[in-house]
Formats: C-alpha cells, sequence, structure tokens
C-alpha cells in the first residue's frame, strides 16, 4: 500500500491498489477518512490539505461532533439483548430486533450522531417510510410502532453507557385514539358449524393417515375450544400435565392442565365439554409412519402389523402440525374471515372460549387467571362487544316527575299507561 504524510504527519495520503487516493486525519481524538476522487498524487495532496483545513475549521466551530453514532449503538444494543435475555425471549423475537435494524433504520440512521436522532427526525422518518412503501401500501401501525420501539431501545443502551444523556420524547403528534377492534373469534353458531365440519371431514377420510390427522383435529378444536390454551401452550402440552378430576356440588369431571408456555408454568380448568375429546386422545393408537414396501407387505399379511402403542404420560397431547389442515377446513366452510375480514387462525378458539365465558357470564377476574391473561387485555379486546355484558335493567331506568298538588306516580305505573296508551291507538 503506497502511503504518504502532509503537514509533518498530521495528514496521511495512502491507496490501497484501487484507483483513487484516500486520506485520513486525527482531529480531538478521533479518526476521520476520506476520498479525495483523484488518481493523480499531486492533487490528492492538495485536496487532502483542503479537506483536513475544512474539518478542523468545523471543529473549531463546534460543528463537528465527536460521538457515537446510531449504528454503534444498534450494534452495542444487539451485542447486549441477545446473551442477556438468553433463554427469555424466542429467537424469532430478537431476529424481529435484527431485522428491523438491518432493512429500516441504519440505513436511515445510522451514520448520524446519537444527539441528531430527535423527535422531528423519528417523525420525517414516519412520513419516509409511508411515501417509500415498496407494496405501494403504506405500513401497518404496529410496524412504524414496533420499528419505533426499536429506536428507542437502542437509545436507551447508549443511555446507560452515557453516550446519551437523556431518551428524546418519540411519541406520535396528532395521535387520536385508535380504533378498538375485537380479536377475531367463532360465535356460538360459526363455532358449531366448524367442529361439525371437522367431525363430517374425520369421518370421510379413508385412508388410515389421513383418517388419524382428521380425528386428530377434531378433538384439537373441540380441546382449545373448552380450555382457552393458546396454541404454542396445546403444542408444549404432554398428558402428564393433563389430569381428569371430578369438581364442584354437581361432581362434575373436568381437565385439570398445567400449562407451560409464554407466561411460564400456569394452571387451567377446562369446562366438562373437554373431558370426552380427551379421552378419545388417549384411547386413540400412536400413528407410526411406514415405508410404503412395509406398507403393502402389511396388507399382505396382517401379521405383519406393528403392535398398536397408546400414548404414554411424556408424550405430546397433539403431535405434528394442524394448521394447513385447520386452514383449508376454514376456507371449505367459509369460516376464514370474520364479519370484519379478520383472519381467523388457531388461536381464535381461544378467543372464543373466553367471549363463550363471557355470554355465560363468569366472573372476568376469573377468567383471566385461568387464561393466564389480565383483567384489562379481557375487558379490552373481548368484553367490549358482548352483548350480555350490558344490564337492560341498570340502562332503561325511567324517573317519575311528579305534577303540582298531585303524588307521583311510580315509574312503573308510567310505563305501563304509555304501553296501554300504544296499544289501544294500534287497536
Amino acid at each position: 500500500m503506497s502511503r504518504h504524510e502532509l503537514l509533518g504527519g498530521l495528514i496521511q495520503v495512502y491507496r490501497r491498489g484501487g484507483r483513487h487516493w484516500h486520506c485520513s486525519a486525527s482531529i480531538n481524538g478521533r479518526q476521520y477518512r476520506a476520498t479525495t476522487g483523484e488518481d493523480d498524487l499531486a492533487l490528492a495532496k492538495q485536496a487532502a490539505e483542503d479537506w483536513f483545513l475544512a474539518l478542523r475549521g468545523k471543529s473549531k466551530a463546534g460543528l463537528l461532533r465527536n460521538e457515537k453514532t446510531f449504528k454503534q449503538a444498534a450494534d452495542q444494543f444487539l451485542k447486549e439483548y441477545e446473551v442477556i435475555t438468553e433463554g427469555q425471549r424466542s429467537e424469532k423475537w430478537i431476529r424481529g430486533y435484527r431485522d428491523r435494524l438491518r432493512l429500516h433504520l441504519l440505513p436511515y440512521f445510522g451514520s448520524m450522531g446519537l444527539s441528531e436522532i430527535t423527535p422531528g427526525k423519528v417523525q420525517e422518518y414516519r412520513v419516509h417510510r409511508i411515501a417509500t412503501s415498496s407494496t405501494g401500501k403504506a405500513p401497518a401501525r404496529s410496524t412504524i410502532h414496533d420499528e419505533v420501539v426499536t429506536i428507542r431501545q437502542v437509545l436507551k443502551t447508549a443511555i446507560r453507557h452515557e453516550w446519551l444523556a437523556h431518551l428524546p420524547d418519540f411519541s406520535p403528534p396528532y395521535k387520536t385514539s385508535g380504533k378498538v377492534v375485537h380479536r377475531p373469534w367463532f360465535s356460538p353458531d360459526e363455532y358449531k358449524q366448524l367442529f361439525e365440519a371437522t367431525r363430517a371431514h374425520a369421518k370421510a377420510a379413508v385412508a388410515p393417515h389421513h383418517r388419524w390427522f382428521a380425528e386428530q383435529l377434531h378433538d384439537y378444536v373441540l380441546f382449545l375450544g373448552n380450555t382457552g390454551l393458546r396454541p404454542d401452550e396445546a403444542k408444549n402440552l404432554q398428558h402428564r400435565d393433563v389430569t381428569i378430576v371430578e369438581e364442584g356440588p354437581r361432581g362434575q369431571r373436568i381437565l385439570e392442565i398445567e400449562v407451560r408456555g409464554k407466561r411460564g408454568v400456569g394452571y387451567c380448568k377446562s369446562t366438562p365439554m373437554a373431558v370426552v375429546p380427551y379421552e378419545r386422545l388417549l384411547k386413540r393408537p400412536k400413528y407410526v409412519t411406514q415405508g410404503r414396501a412395509k406398507e403393502r407387505n402389511r396388507k399382505k399379511n396382517p401379521r405383519l402389523a406393528p403392535p398398536s402403542q397408546y400414548p404414554q404420560p411424556t408424550d405430546h397431547v397433539f403431535p405434528g402440525n394442524h394448521l394447513k389442515q385447520f386452514n383449508r377446513l376454514l376456507d371449505k366452510s367459509s369460516l376464514k374471515l370474520d364479519r370484519d375480514g379478520n383472519p381467523r387462525t388457531a388461536y381464535s378458539l381461544r378467543h372464543t372460549y373466553i367471549c363463550m365465558c363471557l355470554m355465560e357470564g363468569a366472573d372476568v377476574y376469573q377468567i383471566a387467571k385461568n387464561c393466564r391473561t389480565s383483567v384489562e387485555m379481557i375487558e379490552k379486546f373481548y368484553a367490549a362487544h358482548i352483548k350480555n355484558a350490558l344490564d337492560a335493567a341498570a340502562i332503561n331506568v325511567r324517573r317519575s316527575k311528579a305534577k303540582k298538588g298531585k303524588k307521583a306516580k311510580p315509574a312503573s305505573d308510567l310505563y305501563e299507561s304509555a304501553v296501554d296508551a300504544e296499544v289501544l291507538e294500534q287497536l
């Protein structure tokens, strides 16, 4: 590598096998580099001197900030976050932060100093994201919110390392109250239509392996709809976590479930309708994958058939993946979208359980404890659209008005007289 020094070693001009010469200098303990844009050494030295004098002038005027950049803080954040949250956050969650930084935030903020990232810059970024969307459609509100949260996490890392004094306010201006959209669920009639469709699908299956998966799906729908488990909790569930008990004054049989999921270890008590599907799961032999040659030999000689193996306590209650089959049945039954156009998923079975419990008059606090969530979440996303939560007797109150010299009639008498007058007019 060719290298030359100028102004007593203050400037270094060098070329690393490329066409153009580059220059570097150190000001206030920080190294700066730039390209001269020249391939002639004499012109490159002159350009390097002009660049150095301009850089030193900016430093004297206070225009040259000696601070960490957003990229440096982002690298430090990813390095710390992945190590500190090991075992507490999934790889997919961490990858979400990494992808948001790589795709959107670093190209826009990467070279900026930390003090340059102000509420105004973040607002300009929001406008930039909406205006330059590659799909032609503005990003969802939650998408931009997640990106701003990532910016906030990076700046909090900078504050912990004393690279930044305070955290700016990045709350969106002109913000209005967001519309509360209830979670997609199955109404009682739709839920009945769903499990009747899964039952018919299981009866129509001809091949043994098709029938096994169809019967598993049918019990999966009934199990989740009567326990309120999340899909990931049902996936982790083992038979040793489920116990059939008798509880209540009538001695009804229910399931006591030890749940392991996003909230750690919790407990759940099912409705009585969950017992029969679980008993079918216990009595159903495990499906053993067989090769084509073994399957042909088994059909020719039934004695070669492997003995039936039933689920063991350490086996998963729902082995395999039912998502594709479940989505196909939703499309076939015209149940994939609710009336607001929101797509239903396996998670909708949990929402259905919560809504049906509310419709039956169950206590909100007990539902929250049983579903391992908060009362606030249930009141915000579930109870808002349940008509049974409204008390007509407390709403339809009529107050009587007393006339001078006459005793006021009760509100019930006034209401009955008004109804009688309305009936006479119709006659």
